[in-house]
């Protein structure tokens, strides 16, 4: 099973069928607050919810479309990030994540979207890695900015949010200027280790 190692209490693990109950019980516990940002909530009532969510997630892994990985904090599952989508044509990997309420301003997810970041540059082989973040949601949109991304505009009315529609801001980030950046001793990620 792949998980890369993050640092000594952050990993990232391919999120597989067992682990439905934990994200499941994750989301449920932080619901009110996720609902905030994510369209998705009221979709996800039961266990079988997430388990659709799961399949999904696992055929566009296979599909080669898309990676979804369960953040880990000391093995407890806080979150999830992933590749939503990958352009393998014009080697870009979009990245999504969420964090329990509970987990929230700890650093877990600069340091998770970091990783993935680097992955997507060192392992995939992508030229560009771009995050979206609702305008107004403050705290995403502070990960791609810690990480040196670059703001490159807002996408009017780009997502249904239960009863309004939100602005996006698009981040991206080249390859050459994340190398820049790993060279300064501004970004200290070590690189991760990968375990099947």
């Amino acid at each position: 099973m792949f998980v890369y190692t993050v640092d000594e209490e952050i990993s990232l693990k391919l999120i597989e069928m067992k682990d439905a109950s934990r994200i499941f019980q994750l989301t449920n516990r932080s619901r009110p607050y996720l609902r905030n940002w994510l369209p998705w909530l009221d979709q996800t009532r039961k266990i079988g919810d997430t388990e659709a969510f799961i399949q999904h997630a696992l055929k566009g892994l296979a599909e080669n479309k898309s990676m979804t990985t369960m953040i880990l904090l000391n093995g407890q599952a806080v979150g999830v990030a992933s590749y939503n989508s990958l352009d393998w044509a014009n080697k870009i990997a979009y990245i999504g994540y969420w964090l329990g309420e509970d987990y929230q301003g700890k650093g877990i997810m600069t340091k998770a979207a970091g990783a993935l970041t680097d992955y997507a540059f060192q392992e995939l082989g992508m030229n560009k890695v771009e995050i979206r973040a609702a305008v107004e949601n403050k705290r995403s949109r502070r990960i791609p900015e810690r990480l040196g991304f670059v703001e490159e505009g807002t996408i009017r009315q780009a997502e249904w949010l239960y009863d309004h529609y939100v602005d996006h801001v698009v981040y991206g980030l080249l390859k050459d200027e994340w190398k820049k950046r790993k060279s300064k001793k501004g970004y200290a990620h070590k690189r991760g280790e990968e375990r099947s």
